[in-house]
């Protein structure tokens, strides 16, 4: 997989940070639960992307980003580029990726986000459809622009977003879970949510401060990997979580952590 730090590294250096804090931006807001800044943080992406769109397609990156007088009418334009089938990504970046665009710049205006007078209060279902189109939007300008397949340029992205939990503490590469209380079981999975991809079993080891390392893996890391929590691939040392153990996490453990602090 593409390093994060090496993502977009064709690109001028100032636009590439311009596009990962505009990204950013919109994940944090959308963790924390502000649902109006992680809108409005949609309308600085989109403006980002179309830069790098339109420059894809005119032959140059600009150095910064720019906001074009009408965003409608500039997206529509690139839909006019004549094709080309020697450009990678041809079609997504004159069709698909404006067409995009146009949706998250209508939540940005006209769902009362950018200014008084939206017919729609901003709200969790606006900012859930903004976070995924800013992630599919930022998975196929991996795929493009590194020549990966999409399940390869969505795991970049995954490993761009930062899940933070207040439950985690981090310090020098290390991660504790703060509930002594909890379950073995439940640390591991709510280290491994708090993590992107794999994880070495070593370092949950090291961070739940198992007595015994064979031990942990068969009585903590097996038993999770039967329920499909969790996949421990014993081979290689290293585990990660799965969609039904991140659900628990979400449901039960952050969730219980949630309601307790309310």
């Amino acid at each position: 997989m593409i390093e994060p730090a090496r993502v977009f590294a064709a690109f001028p250096t100032t636009l590439r940070d311009e596009l990962l804090r505009s990204f950013g931006q919109i994940v944090s807001n959308y963790v924390d639960r502000r649902w109006e800044p992680s809108e409005l943080n949609g309308g600085k992406f989109c403006e980002v992307v179309y830069s790098i769109i339109n420059g894809a397609t005119g032959g140059a990156f600009p150095a910064n980003a720019s906001k074009p007088a009408d965003m409608v009418g500039a997206c529509r334009a690139l839909e006019k580029t004549p094709p080309s089938t020697s450009r990678v990504g041809d079609r997504s970046l004159r069709i698909l990726i404006p067409r995009m665009l146009l949706a998250l710049y209508e939540i940005r205006n006209n769902r009362g986000v950018g200014h008084i007078g939206g017919d729609v209060n901003a709200n969790h279902m606006d900012a859930e459809a903004v976070l995924a189109m800013a992630s599919w939007t930022m998975a196929e300008l991996v795929r493009i622009f590194h020549g990966v397949t999409t399940a390869e340029a969505q795991e970049v992205v995954d490993a761009l977003v930062e899940r933070r939990s207040p439950a985690i503490w981090e310090f020098e590469g290390v991660k504790r879970v703060l509930d002594p209380a909890l379950s073995v079981k439940d640390q591991v999975l709510l280290l491994l949510h708090h993590s992107v991809g794999w994880v070495s079993t070593a370092d949950l080891f090291k961070w739940v401060e198992y007595s015994n390392a064979s031990m942990f893996r068969s009585r903590v890391l097996q038993p999770l990997h039967k329920l499909r929590h969790i996949e421990h691939d014993a081979a290689r040392g290293r585990a990660r979580i799965s969609p039904s153990g991140g659900q628990r996490v979400e449901m039960e453990l952050l969730g219980s952590a949630k309601k307790e602090a309310a």
